[in-house]
């Protein structure tokens, strides 16, 4: 099968498409013949070599994908509700990029009703996280203010729309005009400029002073300190990148007399199970809303997949809003 793989870490350059053994399902596992590959961050990282996928997963980059089920396991496809032919998106821990994924059955869903395939693709990733984060570790409610740093990637116009759907008060973090219109579009209740404003300042003038329930934070670095600022008290601090950096400085007074919870997770190298119970809590209280349109996709760019470099070029630009994916259809 064809597939984007990179014989060094580099840059966007070393990405090259060429031919790669196809993966084989085993127990509890499907294969998928792959439609569209999302492009996430992770890939980035795991390019760059600071990322490698778990022991046993496959080298190639990627992490959620969107296709046909080809074959499997029969009886778990059977308790999935899910039948060979069926259209699926899937998040997997790796070999996404490529014409042919293996995927466990319990990361798998059905493609929503009324999207595509294309669109389907960038849903697991961005979908998992959000969840994870916001409603398990945040338990946000109706009512909660909501901070977002990265309000336009593809995490955040997610976290954005389902946050708003669950009944919360949403503010993004952005750093161009056009992204604030694309993320007040979305139903953001306000956006700030961190390029021009103080997001402090800013975020405590548009709380009346009182500061977030929720910040979900994939800068980190410097970015942690200004945050417990910011966080209101009993807030919930979740941290699920480090695009600012490893380095933090905390406030312990803060932390303490504010009764602030600061948390951290990653996806990739958790268990099946782990993520199972995410697929299911999605299935059951996300996916209808997709179906209704109350979520709607958004895809910045669709790459033929042999441009997966261009792809990666953009995405590291950071001049999108929303998804980029990797199209194997015609390619």
């Amino acid at each position: 099968m064809r597939g984007i793989g990179f014989a060094q870490p580099g840059g966007p350059e070393v990405l090259t498409l060429g031919e790669h053994p196809e993966p084989q399902a085993g127990a509890g596992e499907c294969l998928i013949r792959v439609v569209a590959s999302g492009v996430n961050r992770p890939d980035v990282l795991q390019r760059k070599g600071l990322y490698p996928p778990p022991p046993g997963i496959s080298l190639l980059p990627g992490l959620e994908v969107a296709g046909f089920i080809e074959s499997g396991d029969a009886d778990a496809l059977q308790a999935a509700g899910l039948s060979v032919g069926d259209a699926v998106c899937a998040l997997v821990a790796g070999g996404g990029y490529a014409e042919r994924c293996m995927a466990p059955i319990a990361q798998c869903l059905p493609v929503p009703e009324g999207w595509s395939l294309v669109e389907a693709a960038g849903l697991p990733e961005t979908c998992f996280t959000v969840w994870s984060n916001l409603f398990d570790q945040g338990g946000l409610r109706a009512g909660d203010r909501v901070l977002i740093h990265g309000g336009s990637s593809g995490i955040g116009v997610s976290a954005i729309q389902l946050a708003k759907a669950f009944g919360a008060q949403v503010w993004v973090t952005v750093g161009h005009a056009d992204k604030t219109k694309a993320c007040l579009a979305l139903g953001a209740d306000g956006a700030i400029n961190y390029r021009e404003q103080d997001f402090v300042a800013e975020g405590l003038r548009a709380t009346q002073g009182q500061g977030f329930d929720l910040i979900l934070d994939m800068v980190a670095g410097p970015y942690i300190a200004r945050d417990q600022q910011v966080l209101a008290e009993e807030g919930r601090l979740l941290v699920i990148a480090v695009q600012g950096g490893t380095k933090a400085e905390l406030d312990a007074g803060t932390l303490l007399r504010k009764r602030q919870r600061i948390s951290g997770n990653t996806l990739r190298s958790r268990p099946a199970a782990f993520k199972a119970a995410i697929a299911a809590q999605l299935r059951a209280k996300v996916w209808p809303l997709l179906a209704q349109g109350a979520v709607r996709p958004v895809i910045h760019r669709v790459w033929p997949a042999a441009q997966a470099a261009e792809a990666h070029r953009e995405l590291e630009a950071g001049a999108h809003v929303g998804k980029l994916v990797l199209s194997w259809q015609g390619d």
